[in-house]
């Protein structure tokens, strides 16, 4: 019974994701037919309280197909192990790495109008990295190795230097998600990894 329960849930998260990912997609295709209009309306604008929507509406925006395309299978991977190994901490941790990682790049970010999902990767990323550190369960350390070897490259987004690229919501994505895991209580039901004492 359990394990159904569990199963159940699992589908109805997953089901969520791809409702998501296709709401980016309708949202991309109005942003196209309206010469991309929606950009400087929602998009994150550092310093402006104009922008200051943007914290929200950042994710939900993107500058082309070919941008949606590359951020939406880490979408539906990262999203799909949070999916699987987080119980009742998904919408904290989302609140988490949105409105911490889009307030500091508001602070601290370029004079840009910053778009795009790749923040809410980084943010899942940095989640899903830390919190097999914190939690320590085979479950949780397995999701981290997992995502450290398919998406362990990404962490050079972080860095400045390509044009065009918001390397602001990258790092403080990264760091809003690292926050959750220490701030949010996860619920993973696995037992933790005990360190061995030798006599």
């Amino acid at each position: 019974m359990i394990g159904s329960d569990h199963t159940r849930v699992f589908l109805r998260r997953v089901a969520g994701l791809i409702g998501f990912v296709a709401v980016l997609w309708v949202i991309q295709a109005v942003n196209w037919a309206t010469g991309y209009a929606l950009n400087p309306r929602f998009g994150l604008i550092p310093r402006q309280l104009s922008g200051l929507d943007g914290v929200v509406g950042m994710p939900f925006l993107h500058g082309s197909f070919q941008h949606l395309m590359a951020n939406t299978p880490p979408l539906l991977l990262l999203g799909t192990l949070l999916a699987a190994t987080v119980t009742r901490a998904l919408v904290p941790m989302n609140l988490v790495v949105v409105g911490l990682g889009g307030t500091l790049v508001w602070l601290l970010g370029s004079s840009a109008i910053h778009i795009g999902g790749s923040g809410l990767v980084f943010g899942w990323f940095g989640f899903l990295i830390t919190r097999g550190l914190v939690d320590r369960s085979p479950v949780t350390l397995g999701a981290s190795v997992l995502v450290g070897v398919v998406y362990g490259s990404i962490i050079w987004g972080v860095l400045p230097g390509q044009p065009g690229v918001s390397w602001e919501a990258h790092l403080f994505g990264a760091i809003a998600g690292a926050a959750a895991a220490f701030l949010i209580p996860t619920h993973v039901h696995a037992p933790r990894m005990r360190g061995v004492e030798l006599g």
